[in-house]
């Protein structure tokens, strides 16, 4: 017999199958050591087939796989197909796309089952006449922490954890242990444990009554066996509940499911609420978890211990058996896009891991992704529409602020009046607000009041943001810090001032005007620790603290019964991204943000601060009105030629030298072109089908202290699509001295 063997290296020039002679017992998906090159290193590898013939090798010698790395296969037949699926599609290799599918501490052989000591009465042993010896003639017990435990263990015939023991058995200890196995009352054996993640308190495993909405739409998806189905939901809507129910229904046939949630903070809630329902037959699957953890709980879902599988965006790839489901919440997140390659979009992944299975997705949102929605009402997706919150409760009452008349007024704080009334008014009726800022740290640059120096990263082309707990100004892209300065290197003036607002700022505020008042703030500052996200949202939830200020990561999902306020304190920035899509991220995150109030039966209020409170997006987002925020920006998206329309290609040159990054970047846009019109040309087809391509100068020109160019084409939809983007990949790039990185349609164009 004979294996084809994918070597674990990521190069084009190995990106094949290999034949080795099967000399071990073996499977296709298991990961194997085979001799590899002239010098036969010793390399690992994923057997992909196994064949009774192997090719003619015109003299050559085959060689063998050395061992199995693990005693199971860690890929099953769908997982293959997937992976090489993700190859053609994100042009990466296969050893890349088929990383995805495991922990990453399985390569090398970095991570292993935890195996702990273990123990029972040993056979033959006559536990009753030990216990017996353990007494003195008048009755009395000689070693009481023997007796205990001998006696603890006689009421099973299975080994039992010795660190188990010592927990339950007060007196028993470790040297207790030692003592009866030197003995030969006790036997030793190793058992493998999970490391299982921490989580917070499950809630309640009852089931609530379907709202007629949720009935419906339940309904509609039970009827199908498979397709694709985007559930538009207010906030609060009860979608979760849908969600729910669709996998009480697939685990009664014996199939399983998974969960994706955009952001690790929301993590906590949803695998809380899947395990009030569906017990310890539920996984986590996210970034924050230890090697151990991770490995862990993948191989629980590998075995066939799970059921239900929540996670992050990198959850779509778990080994969950007989798939019934993908179920993705908040599908408009871009957190779903990878931004290191393989650069996967989730959603995608999931699209087709759910064809190859004969399996449902279901998106679901208060705010579908323009491309989505477009989809969906071409057809392409199913639509299924809950328009009522959960209890017919109202949807927060939204007003806004304008921060002009504020300043005209006298009030140069960052908060209006208006929110300070209603913050305290909140907090005396013993409820809790969340204040929304997408920006952490105190100030957003330092500047000197005299000449108008700003201070700049030296290794990237932005402004240092200042953080005055450590009083240290970081680069929020590469890391860097700086001691805040006494002088200004321009002018020699002592006149530093601090622009813009952060979360730190907020939380000081609030200090000031509340300072009886217990605040907690979630931002990439205070999540850095394992657990962080867990423990301040715990703390939140118990009614510790009254007031959560925080970034994005607040901004969705997430349920606070006693949340009846909810203020974004300055919206602005959001709205002058320079990016096609800055319009549906702010309506997206304001409408997300204002969901998280009035969602138990108490009337919520939302405040946006503003210094253009007549934006047709913040009328749009005021009013809850996605409909009518959809069909003005897909307006625009059409008259101005974007996605869904089209399709951005985004080519990055990143080089230490700048004339390198200018010059490449204009050969290669040049070269590319011509490539396009000839594909073009050839096929009698409209060279008018590239809307543009130019080489220019990336937003950010300089991160890491390596200056950044970028070719951003843009391609009308049409049937040769596909292949003018292959264009682009297919270009040799070693032809060039800068790093290259290309996108379709990335995230953001800085």
């Amino acid at each position: 017999m004979y294996a084809k063997v994918i070597i674990d290296i990521s190069h084009e020039n190995i990106d094949r199958l290999f034949t080795y002679r099967l000399t071990v017992k073996a499977a296709v998906g298991q990961r194997v050591l085979v001799p590899f090159g002239k010098g036969n290193r010793l390399t690992e590898g994923f057997i992909l087939d196994i064949t009774e013939t192997a090719p003619d090798l015109q003299g050559h010698e085959l060689k063998n796989i050395i061992k199995v790395c693990e005693d199971y296969a860690v890929l099953d037949r769908e997982q293959i197909m997937l992976a090489e699926w993700i190859r053609e599609t994100y042009h990466c290799t296969l050893a890349q796309s088929l990383r995805l599918m495991i922990p990453a501490q399985m390569r090398g052989m970095r991570i292993s089952e935890k195996k702990l000591r273990a123990v029972k009465i040993k056979d033959g042993v006559d536990a009753d006449e030990y216990l017996r010896s353990l007494r003195t003639k008048n009755g009395k017990i000689r070693s009481q922490g023997a007796y205990d435990t001998v006696e603890f263990l006689m009421q099973t015939d299975n080994a039992v954890l010795v660190s188990d023991i010592t927990e339950i058995i007060p007196t028993c200890s470790s040297a207790v242990v030692k003592r009866l196995i030197d003995l030969g009352i006790l036997e030793v054996s190793m058992q493998t444990v999970y490391r299982r993640p921490q989580t917070v308190k499950k809630t309640s495993g009852k089931k609530p009554e379907l709202t007629k909405e949720q009935k419906t739409v339940l309904e509609q998806i039970l009827s199908e066996e498979k397709g694709t189905f985007l559930i538009h939901g207010v906030t609060g809507s009860g979608k979760t509940e849908v969600y729910m129910s669709v996998i009480e229904d697939l685990v009664s046939k014996g199939k399983g499911a998974i969960v994706l949630v955009p952001e690790i903070s929301l993590t906590p809630q949803t695998v809380a609420r899947f395990t009030g329902r569906f017990g310890k037959r539920v996984a986590v699957l996210h970034s924050r978890l230890s090697a151990g953890e991770r490995f862990d709980e993948w191989r629980r879902i590998r075995v066939g211990e799970v059921d239900v599988v929540v996670g992050a965006r990198s959850g779509v790839f778990a080994p969950v058996h007989d798939l019934g489901a993908i179920i993705i919440d908040e599908e408009h997140e871009n957190a779903y896009a990878s931004e290191k390659n393989p650069r996967y979009n989730a959603v995608e992944v999931a699209q087709k891991r759910c064809k190859i299975a004969s399996a449902k997705l279901i998106l679901g949102s208060a705010t579908p992704s323009v491309t989505t929605y477009f989809r969906a009402k071409l057809g392409k997706y199913k639509l299924l529409e809950m328009k009522e919150r959960v209890n017919a409760l109202p949807l927060p009452a939204v007003e806004t602020v304008d921060m002009r008349a504020e300043f005209v007024s006298g009030n140069n704080s960052i908060f209006s009046r208006r929110l300070v009334e209603k913050l305290k008014k909140c907090i005396e009726n013993g409820e809790q607000a969340i204040l929304f800022l997408n920006r952490r740290g105190f100030s957003s640059a330092v500047s000197c009041r005299n000449c108008g120096y700003v201070w700049k990263c030296d290794s990237c082309d932005v402004s240092m943001t200042y953080h005055k707990f450590d009083r240290k100004m970081k680069c929020h892209y590469c890391g860097e810090e700086a001691d805040i300065p006494k002088l200004c290197p321009s002018c020699k003036k002592a006149y530093i001032k601090y622009v813009g607002i952060g979360t730190q700022q907020i939380e000081e505020e609030i200090k000031k005007i509340l300072p009886q008042v217990s605040c907690i703030r979630m931002d990439a500052d205070t999540t850095k620790k394992k657990d962080a996200h867990m423990n301040i949202l715990s703390e939140f939830a118990s009614g510790k603290a009254q007031i959560l200020i925080g970034t994005q990561m607040i901004a969705k999902g997430l349920d606070f019964p006693n949340v009846t306020l909810v203020c974004a304190v300055s919206v602005d920035a959001m709205l002058a991204m320079p990016d096609f899509r800055g319009y549906e991220r702010t309506f997206e995150l304001l409408t997300q943000v204002a969901g998280r109030a009035g969602r138990a039966g108490k009337e919520g209020s939302v405040i946006l601060q503003t210094n253009i409170p007549d934006h047709p997006v913040l009328t749009f987002a005021q009013n809850h009105d996605y409909k009518g925020f959809y069909e003005y920006t897909i307006k625009n998206r059409l008259e101005n030629m974007y996605p869904p329309y089209s399709v951005f290609v985004r080519v990055l040159f990143s080089s230490e030298a700048e004339e390198t990054a200018h010059t490449e970047s204009v050969r290669f846009a040049n070269s590319v072109y011509e490539r396009m019109c000839s594909l073009l040309s050839a096929k009698g087809a409209d060279l008018n089908e590239i809307l543009y391509i130019y080489a220019m100068p990336a937003p950010i020109k300089r991160i890491q202290n390596k200056h950044r160019r970028h070719v951003l084409i843009k391609l009308a939809r049409t049937k040769n699509t596909h292949e003018l983007i292959n264009t682009v990949y297919d270009y040799d790039k070693d032809v060039f001295d800068s790093e290259i990185s290309v996108e379709i349609n990335p995230n953001d164009m800085l």
